[in-house]
């Protein structure tokens, strides 16, 4: 007799092959996912940037695939009237836009939502930020190729009924393939999602993660050719005080990647408060970015050419800073404005023009001990650390660009003295600050979300004991004799919160010498109350600062009414459950 299964319909087939190769544990089938995201992301990545020469070709008049930021572009009104035309072009797709809200970038997917993006906004992003880098004004395209890609992954994994934690790992997939295809560097894409995208790394996540890098940059290559490349010559070998001028350039360029971050989000205040409509700012920008260009094409697109120019020529170390202080300002005014993009290459750009800068003193303090290029690779490391975060991802993109592995430890200790500089002084990358800004809580990609989906309204015992703020003691004791409930809630005549009331602490009262004559003499924690919209965590450390074990659940802080009553070992008791699924989730994975 035939198996039945033999006899199923292709729909039902393919639903069988995918419960076999997509299970609990089935590592091969999600290795093939993580492929198919990396070949995804190494389209995207191909497509975008195809868009974006294009764009430049048609509309500066610059040969295709020639960087917009290192062509000898004439001084006229294009140099205007092209930022502005992309400062319209927002705005009107700000307006097509139909669903309101804020748009979910993979780092905020991972924390709260599980890995889960909506495709729609990620291809609202990408038009965003092509009508920014597109047109000329200062941001890159990174933002486009992760946010797409990521899309595409967490798409891919809800189509699969992917669970939480292989969906946190797709995404990273994704978003490793955008950066790896984007400068033909699979560790840095790699790294760049285990430290920023997924949070962690794991050796559950390392197949999966750098097969997709490779994947999108060897697809990548096949359509686009080779990617971004620097040239800096034999290091030689590194000597003990070769280390020192590294330490000081990852501290300085912490420094300046938070005044740039500082700018950003000033701009973006000014703008605010200008009065200006929201329609018309990104317009506005765009005139002022057209101005900055007019002293030099180099502070349009994302720099790309610039990079070039300043790295392969001699360029004095007062035209560096001057373009330093421009390509800041520009990157400002775009994303202050309104405009979409992203500060990855432009932080790489900045680095670069302060790494080069730096080794001119250098040059007149110890003569010979780095060059000029090595500094900017350096240089480069550590901004991108202070403005994008991941050392090692930034590391890895210094190592993968040269080809130079004797830069790989200068750059790594420049990364690490900027990341511990921007900690200690800051405490936020770009990213994460923004998040911050926005009212997010968030420091990282770390999964949070299951936190906040266990509230104090899911916790919380709905049965509480009531009684009324005007009750006598002698009928308190007689509406609730000894053992029959620890605490009695108090209310107001209107169900209002005032205090609780331990039972036992009544009636062992009437022994006393002189008895209490009011109940409201044993009020505690008239103040002390917990939000049905708290979580977990929160809760704890209400129980903590108020030394309760049981605190009343109010409707709101204004009307104040009793809906509930939470103990704190419940909550405690509940939360460890839940970080201990977490734990089995995650080890889970690689069973």
């Amino acid at each position: 007799m035939p198996h039945k299964r033999h006899g199923l319909s292709f729909p039902a087939r393919l639903g069988w092959l995918r419960r076999r190769l997509f299970a609990r544990g089935g590592e091969v089938g999600f290795l093939v996912l993580a492929v198919t995201a990396g070949v995804l992301a190494g389209c995207v990545v191909s497509l975008i940037r195809f868009l974006s020469h294009l764009l430049h070709s048609q509309l500066y008049g610059v040969a295709f695939s020639t960087g917009l930021s290192g062509s000898d572009l004439r001084r006229n009104w294009l140099l205007i009237a092209v930022p502005v035309a992309g400062g319209l072009l927002t705005s009107l797709i700000l307006s097509l836009r139909r669903r309101r809200g804020g748009i979910v970038d993979p780092i905020e997917a991972n924390a709260l939502y599980g890995g889960r993006m909506s495709l729609t906004d990620s291809i609202w992003v990408t038009l965003q930020n092509l009508a920014s880098n597109g047109f000329g004004l200062s941001a890159g395209l990174e933002a486009a190729y992760t946010q797409l890609s990521s899309g595409l992954a967490s798409k891919l994994g809800l189509k699969m009924k992917l669970r939480r934690e292989d969906m946190r790992v797709l995404i990273g997939c994704g978003s490793a393939g955008a950066i790896a295809a984007a400068f033909g560097a699979p560790l840095t894409g790699a790294f760049y999602a285990f430290e920023l995208i997924i949070g962690t790394y794991s050796a559950v996540s390392l197949a999966p993660v750098i097969a997709a890098a490779i994947a999108a940059t060897l697809v990548s290559q096949a359509l686009s050719g080779k990617s971004f490349t620097i040239e800096i010559g034999q290091v030689g070998a590194i000597s003990p005080g070769d280390f020192l001028p590294a330490l000081g350039l990852g501290a300085c360029c912490a420094l300046l990647g938070i005044l740039v971050m500082m700018t950003v989000v000033r701009t973006e205040r000014l703008a605010s408060a200008s009065g200006i409509p929201s329609w018309l700012r990104p317009a506005l920008g765009g005139i002022l970015v057209g101005g900055l260009a007019f002293v030099t094409p180099q502070v349009l697109s994302a720099g790309h050419g610039a990079m070039h120019i300043n790295l392969e020529n001699e360029i004095p170390w007062t035209a560096l800073l001057i373009l330093f202080a421009l390509k800041a300002l520009g990157s400002a005014i775009t994303i202050g404005s309104g405009f979409r993009g992203g500060l990855f290459f432009a932080s790489l750009l900045l680095g670069a023009l302060i790494g080069k800068a730096a080794a001119v003193p250098l040059e007149w303090l110890a003569p010979g001990m780095l060059s000029p290029t090595a500094m900017a690779v350096i240089g480069m490391t550590a901004f991108g650390v202070a403005v994008i975060g991941g050392p090692l991802a930034m590391t890895f993109l210094a190592l993968e660009l040269t080809g130079e592995f004797p830069i790989t430890a200068l750059a790594l200790a420049a990364a690490i003295t900027s990341s511990m500089v921007v900690r200690q002084t800051f405490g936020y990358s770009f990213t994460t600050w923004r998040f911050h800004l926005r009212g997010q809580s968030i420091r990282s990609a770390h999964d949070v979300g299951w936190i906040r989906n266990l509230t104090v309204g899911r916790l919380m015992r709905r049965d509480v004991r009531t009684a009324s703020a005007d009750m006598s003691i002698d009928e308190f004791r007689a509406a609730f004799p000894l053992g029959s409930t620890q605490r009695v809630i108090i209310t107001d005549d209107k169900g209002g919160y005032c205090a609780m009331v331990q039972v036992a602490e009544v009636h062992a009262d009437q022994d006393a010498a002189e008895p209490k004559q009011d109940l409201s003499e044993f009020f505690h924690h008239q103040t002390d109350v917990l939000l049905p919209g708290m979580n977990a965590r929160q809760a704890a450390g209400l129980f903590e600062a108020s030394h309760s074990e049981s605190l009343a659940v109010v409707s709101d802080r204004i009307e104040r009414r009793v809906i509930g009553q939470l103990s704190e070992a419940h909550t405690l008791r509940r939360y460890s459950e839940e970080l201990d699924k977490q734990r089995r989730d995650i080890t889970g994975s690689g069973e």
